[in-house]
């Protein structure tokens, strides 16, 4: 059992273009029923779509994301701060970070009231450039080349340097983030709770450097030499304006809490829903084999 204490407002962080009809018109009743407040937060890096009167953040307040799993990133961004809780509302598929589908928001609301619902804490990655303030990210931290050119990126642990890499840049994944930019990259997957770091090459030219883990405790130092056409950085997909060269990360352990319901489990199951795990094809066909009768197998007389 959670609760969020003196529960008086909710805090709408919500997609700019998704239909969010529905399940705004159930917070809205459900909060008039209950003498409970709305306001809106803008996302970060997002498109502002108002929908209610717009307000910052407060302690006791519990932040709805409308949307999906971006949604949800920005609104734990904002929560943050004031370390209140994130209940993602999925306004289409069910993502990693979304716990209840629009149509259930009514019953689920009633459920956080009554403190029936589990903390999921997620770690983050702590940013550190180089003259320039700190930041964090949920998901990963991403240097990538602009243009047709490469970027290096001279990589070290602990101020051990593991990799001089030239090519399209670098992720540094959380355990969730792992099974996002990183897996499409190559980078392996972290079993959610697992304290470590994953650091993926992009599209590295010549070399070798295969995808590092790298334990909680250790910090990395990522430092940025570009081409003429220059490079990006991307904090849990949005693109940011920092252009520092020097960058230490480092992990740190329950920066977020999402609202969750039920056994929180390995995520592995979720993975296979979504279909970012997929079985053989020869072990489906054998399934799909021994499923059929046997007296449908046999060739016609």
């Amino acid at each position: 059992m959670a609760v969020v204490p003196q529960l008086k407002r909710l805090a709408l962080v919500v997609h700019p273009r998704r239909s969010i009809i529905g399940p705004l018109e159930t917070l809205e009743r459900w909060a008039g029923s209950h003498g409970i407040e709305i306001v809106q937060v803008p996302g970060v890096g997002r498109l502002y779509r108002e929908v209610a009167e717009p307000g910052e953040v407060e302690s006791g307040d519990l932040v709805i994301a409308l949307g999906g799993d971006g949604t949800v990133l920005a609104a734990l961004r904002i929560s943050a701060p004031k370390e209140v809780p994130v209940l993602g509302v999925a306004c289409g598929s069910l993502g990693a970070l979304t716990a209840v589908p629009a149509e259930q928001l009514d019953q689920s609301l009633e459920r956080v009231l009554a403190g029936d619902w589990i903390p999921r804490r997620l770690p983050a990655i702590g940013i550190e450039p180089a003259d320039a303030p700190a930041q964090w990210a949920v998901n990963d931290f991403v240097v990538t080349r602009r243009g047709a050119g490469q970027v290096v990126v001279d990589l070290s642990v602990d101020d051990q340097l593991y990799v001089r890499m030239a090519g399209d840049g670098l992720i540094v994944a959380t355990p969730v983030g792992s099974s996002a930019y990183s897996m499409a990259a190559g980078g392996p997957l972290l079993v959610p709770g697992t304290p470590a770091l994953v650091c993926t090459p992009l599209a590295m030219h010549g070399g070798s450097a295969p995808p590092l883990v790298v334990p909680g405790e250790l910090g990395i130092r990522a430092q940025v030499y570009p081409s003429f056409a220059g490079f990006d950085v991307e904090i849990d997909g949005q693109t940011q304006s920092v252009q520092a060269r020097d960058y230490r990360l480092s992990m740190h352990e329950g920066k977020v809490t999402l609202v969750s319901f039920g056994e929180l489990g390995l995520g592995l199951s979720g993975l296979r829903k979504r279909g970012l795990i997929s079985d053989s094809p020869r072990v489906l066909a054998r399934d799909a084999r021994d499923l059929v009768p046997a007296d449908q197998t046999r060739p016609p007389a």
